[in-house]
């Protein structure tokens, strides 16, 4: 009995790691679907003369620059689960289900971009916008909480994987959380946080990082 357990482990874990890359590949399928669909909304010039075509362009710039910013997002998004998932080989507990609500949130991007770079009301076009990307990295840590509580990664995985994920989507969710906090005050400079926040954590987790290895060069060095 004990010979046979390795290989009844051995079977049941095989077709979890397909269910594992499956969803790695399925998450990866809608995040390219989500960002073909922010495309297909930008609205294409109709003018019939150079001149017209750019002033076309300067009238829209509004979705535009709303698409490049969902651009930005949504690649933040995938490039973190992008770094955590090609090292799941299991799945287990609410992980899918988490990972379906992270993947609505990508699909309700384009949506909310349009909503976003339409006019009046800006504080609910805003905060709308904040909500979904706050919620996905929400999600997004919560998955990371459960490939790291029940063990769901290769062997050989780098062991700040997981503090690097929470450090670096949780950066991403708290600038849309304190842009919804300051979209009443500030008005449209909130949108400073969506990007400004993310960017300061990176710098303050290089000079640490710097910080820590010329501190270990140091205790390196022969007396």
């Amino acid at each position: 009995m004990d010979h046979a357990r390795p290989l009844e482990e051995a079977a049941e874990a095989e077709p979890n790691a397909v269910a594992a890359e499956r969803l790695t590949f399925f998450g990866d399928a809608v995040i390219a679907i989500a960002i073909t669909l922010l495309a297909l909304e930008l609205p294409v010039p109709g003018a019939l003369t150079t001149h017209g075509v750019l002033d076309q362009i300067s009238e829209e710039r509004g979705d535009y620059i709303a698409f490049l910013i969902s651009f930005v997002v949504i690649g933040a998004h995938w490039g973190g689960h992008h770094r955590v998932f090609r090292h799941v080989d299991r799945t287990r507990g609410p992980l899918t289900l988490l990972t379906l609500g992270w993947l609505l949130m990508q699909i309700l991007t384009p949506f909310v971009t349009k909503v976003l770079s339409a006019d009046g009301a800006f504080e609910f076009r805003f905060i709308l916008y904040a909500s979904v990307q706050a919620l996905a990295g929400l999600l997004f840590m919560l998955m990371v909480r459960q490939v790291q509580a029940h063990a769901l990664y290769r062997p050989g995985t780098p062991p700040d994987l997981f503090r690097r994920a929470y450090v670096g989507q949780g950066a991403l969710a708290l600038g849309f959380l304190l842009s919804i906090a300051a979209v009443f005050a500030v008005g449209d400079r909130a949108y400073n946080f969506w990007f400004g926040v993310p960017v300061a954590v990176a710098v303050v987790r290089r000079i640490v990082r710097k910080r820590r290895e010329a501190s270990a060069a140091r205790q390196a060095e022969p007396t």
